[in-house]
């Protein structure tokens, strides 16, 4: 009984840290202007997500996602930008924080970000601008953007939240007041919705 509580208190300290952080930046977490809300702007449950468009795993999420939110009425869903591996991240993170900016509504930049998570290869500035533009964002407005003020408070905004919350890989996400490393499919991640409105 006693090796099993030195082993539990750690990991409820930790929980009750991740609650605490999650409570303190509520706000920037659900509700920062600067991200992608997909889905009902309006729903019951949110779940966020960070990712990084050349993290394997984040593309194996994807489906999930597309079929959650296909499927789920009630959910909104939350994007944030976790440029983590690389230079070719970091552009194509600055290209997607533009995209979101000519697309109020999400409808444009979903289909940019299927085709450049879905896609095959190194996602970089290169790529993600050729697909901005096969998805017909106004371009000279796009290359303006991404070196505006919006994407580098954006990415600053996401990174730091990141470090506070304590991930440090892609994707993670934030469900109620847990954070949850690694991916998620559709399965785990409606239980995990299913949870949240009991």
């Amino acid at each position: 009984m006693a090796a099993t509580m030195l082993i539990a208190l750690p990991a409820a300290a930790l929980a009750k840290k991740e609650r605490t952080n999650i409570k303190v930046n509520y706000a920037t977490i659900f509700d920062s202007p600067h991200d992608v809300v997909l889905g009902n702007l309006h729903g019951n449950v949110t779940i966020v997500e960070f990712f990084d468009y050349n993290c394997g795993d984040c593309k194996h999420a994807l489906p999930g996602m597309m079929k959650l939110l296909q499927t789920d009425p009630n959910l909104r869903f939350v994007l944030k930008e976790f440029p983590i591996l690389g230079q070719g991240s970091v552009g194509a993170a600055h290209v997607a924080v533009a995209a979101r900016m000519q697309s109020p509504t999400g409808t444009k930049y979903i289909e940019f970000h299927q085709k450049l998570l879905g896609g095959h290869g190194t996602a970089g500035k290169t790529r993600a601008l050729a697909v901005a533009k096969e998805v017909g964002f106004d371009m000279g407005q796009l290359m303006k953007d991404m070196d505006g003020d919006e994407v580098k408070t954006t990415i600053a905004e996401d990174l730091r939240l990141a470090d506070t919350l304590g991930i440090e890989g892609a994707p993670s996400y934030v469900v109620g007041d847990e954070v949850v490393f690694g991916e998620l499919g559709y399965d785990e991640l409606a239980r995990k919705i299913a949870a949240l409105r009991r």
